[in-house]
């Protein structure tokens, strides 16, 4: 198996972010990377605040946060990923950007590094296939947030060999996480059930059976569900969301995953849910408040 010692994240978003500050933390060096330097700085902000929370809650010391910061370097460029042993795209939810980024990256990167991608939906397989190294690619699915879920969801593509796929569970297991192997069909576990789920609870807005409130209220009481459906698509993304249910609709070819168009409008109004300050619940205030 490959040795990892520096770890290369692509995406300095919410997602990426989580990745660099659990693995800075397991003791990896960390080469973080997005569009502009101003990007890369605001997710190391972000990460810090974080790490920053996790001391006051005695989750973690003030020397493994400071130790941990200092393993975050930002990689303006591609070329940076030179000395990288593993490489995790956790851009955009979209096929298009993801294979732009491999192919960018292709040149920059050494022979024996290995290629991951935090999709939450897309085939691992199509996006090996634009690879110089199908065989050492692999879907590496953390959820969100990344620090305190415990899960990550391994994808293997038709090409990926058994050594890839080795060290990649034992580096989530490193970082302190339990894994779960998923085939490479669309949305693999997590969301193929989840996601359908809040698509199913939009439509019964949409259809008036009940209110966001209702909802919400129903599912957390009824179900024992920590967030309601609809404040938990407002807390994923609703363009997330409606990206993977695309995934669905398109890769599997039942009805029964068509995007809710009440989704599609929310996605279209740009009320992409909290980071936007508006989808489900308008956020803009000091509580949510329901927007239908």
């Amino acid at each position: 198996m490959a040795e990892i010692r520096t770890v290369g994240v692509i995406g300095a978003g919410q997602m990426g972010t989580g990745i660099a500050h659990v693995c800075a933390l397991a003791g990896y060096d960390v080469l973080l990377n997005d569009l502009s330097p101003e990007r890369i700085e605001s997710g190391i902000r972000g990460t810090r605040a974080n790490m920053t929370r996790q001391v006051v809650r005695g989750y973690i010391t003030q020397e493994a946060m400071d130790t941990g910061l200092a393993r975050i370097v930002p990689a303006e460029n591609m070329a940076d990923f030179n000395k990288a042993d593993l490489v995790i795209e956790a851009a955009t939810e979209d096929e298009a950007t993801k294979k732009l980024i491999f192919k960018a990256l292709a040149p920059h990167i050494n022979a024996d590094a290995l290629l991951a991608s935090n999709t939450s939906s897309i085939s691992i397989t199509r996006l090996a296939s634009t690879t110089d190294r199908p065989e050492r690619f692999i879907g590496l699915h953390f959820m969100n947030p990344v620090p305190v879920m415990k899960l990550v969801e391994i994808i293997r593509g038709i090409a990926t060999d058994a050594p890839t796929y080795d060290t990649a569970v034992n580096f989530a297991q490193s970082l302190g996480k339990t894994t779960a192997n998923a085939e490479d069909f669309p949305a693999f576990i997590v969301n193929r059930v989840l996601v359908p789920m809040i698509n199913e609870a939009i439509y019964t807005l949409y259809e008036g059976v009940g209110t966001v409130d209702a909802i919400d209220t129903a599912l957390k009481l009824g179900a024992n569900h920590p967030m309601g459906p609809l404040e938990l698509g407002d807390f994923i993304g609703l363009d997330t969301i409606l990206s993977i249910m695309n995934v669905l609709h398109e890769g599997l070819a039942d009805s029964k995953y068509r995007p809710c168009p009440l989704l599609v409008k929310y996605v279209e109004a740009g009320w992409l849910g909290k980071k936007a300050g508006r989808g489900f619940y308008d956020y803009r205030g000091e509580t949510p408040v329901p927007t239908r």
